[in-house]
């Protein structure tokens, strides 16, 4: 890591070449009617160039190429406006704005799809926005509670211990999706079982979500589809404090701190975003089936958690400075404190309780990337350094019960052995992950212009997780070395073609895996786009976010191993779309249809192999194959900012080519364990009135089947079983206050989350229960109210 942060450096001091100096300038204002606009964000058609109005409106840009260009004038809540004009050295030209109010913005700048600044409705690969407004809308804790409003996306619970959740992409499972942030793949697998309730969502700016093969061109895992986390950019000097109090139906508290600070220096080019976050949750104890040896049973409180006590910590920043006008260096840390217990609910040290998982997790990630623009900026090189590193401790383990010994002299024996080499664990993971990025504009290409996007990257990963107790542990080290080629080609204004190649080589992979992708892009004139995507992609031999993960079963510990056989998957990916919105000076109507197909060949699954004196054990291994397909449908309407409407409905099927095998002696089955064929959300937010805001959402989750780990089989075997669908309904009023002494407000806000409280009504209780039987809602009904103090 040394050796890179010096090449890294070393590259910065001889890449620091002059901009360019043809005395050809620009200044002007943007206005809208007789306001001017702050802030707004004026930049080159085609280039890197640009800067932002200052306090009163106006702006400059200075030593600009000379040549044809369009200057373009965009603001948060405004129509972006653009002017053709001709620069000459050492002339200089005063360019005026004025912009139009606009309903809901429809074109925002995405990076995901192409790895380069684009327009999303002129971006060949699909990419879904989910911004900040939105995530506090339905008063999302954390990304996790936030990526539910999207389409085609589901985050389920997997454990009803600890609570670990999984990001499932067009039907595929946690270990399919790639979680980006800033653009790097510093997500490691073992940060997946809990890192998306671990980022604050006041860390966050937006999200971009690109489903399918079209997300290939990030390598290994993107197969279901990329989900980058951008935090939050300084772009005005601004600030925000909130405190909200949720109290879980009825019993446990929630109570989330959260602050963020933005500066912005006086030249606006250097900025400064500060986040932090602190956390309390209680543990909260919902009813379940208690098991009767006569084979009934009865609904009641057992004093073992559904929802696990969670202590957080968080804190961070994004900053960024131009050196020069043609240079840019970006830097982002964020340092996560978690401590997280599950299970029986005790004032005592997790290896007394009867059953329990405790993790301590200490995480510290952060990247460094530094921009350098030259050739009239029609060419730019970015050089990017990020990383991670988590210590954590846990505890997976249950206390010997005297039912399960023939005598007590050897429940004694148990006893003191447990009590004297409890199975506590350590874990160290790092993560390192550094290339180079060069695109370069050819304005006339062949027919129209084209981007060329080329790079090198590498990233490690190690891990070493152990359980000495149980004789269990990972010690993993995964090295990728990739090249990526791509071809944004313009044909005309309306097609647009993209052809993408990627080339890994894996060290658990002992061949170079080339990794291809296609898109077509058809505009209908400003209105309607037309998509056609095609890639493939792979997921590496090795342990992901679920294999790491001790699950309690049948009244022990369930654990998964890799079979020494055990070689790479592939995909093959096409997904379609059509995009269409139609805008009047009041209202937006719209909607985006899109088809996905995935064929999995070799696809991994579990094989249930046995227990042995610690409980059930798996292997992964791999199966002949499987197939993914479906429909996603989305719509979306504003009425003149008073009302906004957003929905979304998957329908699909993912099922296995053969059946396979889940709990041993059980039917073999094609479908897909926790996987529903429909789930869907809406949110409507209104603002009738200046200061009043309001919103109403639901989360749909369909039925799916559930493989079931009896507590007991003496009393009944294991089973499948298919859960209900389910509705989640939240609701959430506020109102600010101005205070207008001091440029802010404050804002009171309060609201119930899964109103009608429809929550699994058949959890296994005491310490035998199987902690992998949990659907539907996070949690049950919570109510909650907040205050927060902000700039105006």
């Amino acid at each position: 890591m040394k050796r890179s942060i010096l090449l890294f450096i070393a590259i910065l001091l001889i890449t620091n070449i002059n901009a360019q100096h043809t005395d050809a300038n620009i200044f002007g204002d943007v206005k809208s009617g007789n306001e001017h606009i702050p802030f707004a964000n004026i930049y080159i058609e085609g280039t890197t160039i640009g800067t932002t109005t200052d306090k009163t409106g106006h702006y400059m840009l200075i030593d600009l190429p000379e040549g044809k260009h369009v200057i373009v004038a965009t603001s948060l809540g405004y129509k972006s406006s653009k002017q053709e004009f001709v620069i000459e050295a050492n002339k200089t030209l005063e360019i005026n704005f004025v912009l139009e109010p606009e309903i809901i913005n429809l074109d925002e700048v995405v990076v995901t799809g192409t790895k380069t600044f684009k327009r999303s409705t002129e971006s060949p690969v699909i990419v879904n926005v989910l911004v900040s407004k939105n995530i506090e809308a339905v008063q999302a804790c954390n990304i996790s509670e936030g990526l539910k409003f999207q389409p085609g996306l589901r985050v389920e619970t997997n454990c009803q211990t600890c609570n670990y959740t999984q990001l499932r992409m067009n039907g595929l499972g946690g270990g399919y999706s790639q979680i980006l942030i800033n653009g790097r793949p510093i997500f490691s697998p073992l940060i997946g079982l809990y890192g998306m309730e671990q980022i604050p969502a006041n860390m966050v700016d937006r999200i971009e979500v690109v489903r399918g093969g079209g997300s290939a061109l990030y390598g290994s895992s993107a197969i279901g589809g990329t989900v980058n986390v951008i935090t939050h950019i300084p772009n005005e000097t601004d600030y925000n404090v909130s405190y909200t109090s949720h109290l879980i139906n009825k019993e446990s508290t929630d109570n989330v701190l959260n602050a963020n600070v933005t500066m912005v220096s006086k030249k606006r080019n250097a900025g400064v975003v500060l986040f932090a976050n602190r956390r309390y949750r209680e543990a909260y104890d919902h009813k379940g089936i208690t098991l009767n040896s006569d084979g009934t049973n009865k609904i009641e409180k057992d004093n073992y958690s559904e929802l696990p006590e969670l202590r957080n910590n968080s804190f961070g920043g994004n900053m960024f400075f131009h050196p020069r006008p043609n240079q840019k260096l970006g830097v982002n840390f964020a340092s996560f404190y978690e401590y997280r217990y599950g299970g029986e609910i005790i004032d005592k040290e997790a290896h007394l309780a009867q059953q329990s998982e405790e993790r301590v997790h200490n995480i510290f990630m952060g990247g460094i990337d530094y921009q350098l623009n030259f050739n009239n900026d029609n060419s730019s090189l970015v050089i990017y350094l990020a990383g991670q590193h988590t210590d954590r401790e846990h505890y997976t383990g249950l206390y010997p019960a005297r039912e399960e010994y023939d005598s007590d002299s050897a429940f004694t024996v148990a006893e003191n052995m447990h009590l004297k080499n409890p199975p506590y664990g350590t874990t160290d993971n790092k993560t390192l992950h550094g290339g180079a990025q060069f695109n370069h504009r050819i304005r006339n290409f062949l027919i129209g212009s084209n981007v060329l996007t080329g790079g090198l990257e590498y990233i490690v990963d190690d891990i070493i997780d152990s359980i000495p107790e149980y004789h269990y542990g990972t010690n993993q080290e995964t090295q990728n070395f990739a090249a990526f080629l791509q071809s944004d080609w313009k044909l005309t204004q309306a097609f647009t073609f993209l052809f993408g190649l990627r080339a890994d080589k894996h060290n658990l992979v002992d061949h170079v895996i080339f990794s291809p992708r296609l898109s077509l892009l058809y505009r209908l004139k400003d209105y309607t786009q037309f998509r056609l995507t095609w890639g493939t992609g792979f997921r590496a031999p090795q342990a992901f976010d679920a294999d790491m993960h001790i699950a309690f079963a049948g009244g022990g510990v369930s654990r998964i191993s890799l079979d020494d056989n055990l070689k790479e998957e592939h995909s093959n990916s096409f997904s379609s779309s059509v995009n269409f919105d139609y805008q009047k000076s009041k209202y937006i109507l719209g909607f985006t249809l899109e088809g996905f197909y995935t064929k999995l060949n070799d696809a991994f699954y579990l094989q249930p192999i046995g227990e042995d004196e610690l409980g059930e054990q798996f292997e992964k291994r791999n199966g002949p194959g499987a197939t993914v397909k479906g429909i996603t449908l989305e719509l979306r309407a504003n009425y003149n900012k008073k009302a906004q409407f957003e929905a979304g409905i998957t329908l699909q099927s993912s099922l296995h080519d053969e059946a396979v095998e889940n709990i041993e002696g059980l039917e073999a089955k094609k479908e897909f364990l926790r996987t529903p064929d429909n789930y869907g959300y809406v949110i409507l937010t209104l603002n009738p009135i200046e200061r009043f805001n309001a919103s109403i959402s639901n989360l749909y989750t369909g039925s799916m089947i559930q493989a079931k780990f009896s507590p007991d089989e003496s009393v009944y075997p294991n089973e499948y079983r298919t859960s209900k669908s389910f509705n989640e309904i939240n609701i959430k009023l506020g109102y600010t206050f101005p205070l207008n002494t001091i440029d802010s407000g404050i804002e009171i806000y309060g609201g119930i989350k899964n109103l009608t409280n429809t929550y699994q009504n058949d959890f296994d209780n005491y310490r035998n229960r199987d902690s992998n039987y949990i659907y539907g809602p996070s949690e049950p009904r919570t109510v909650y109210i907040g205050i927060k103090l902000m700039t105006l």
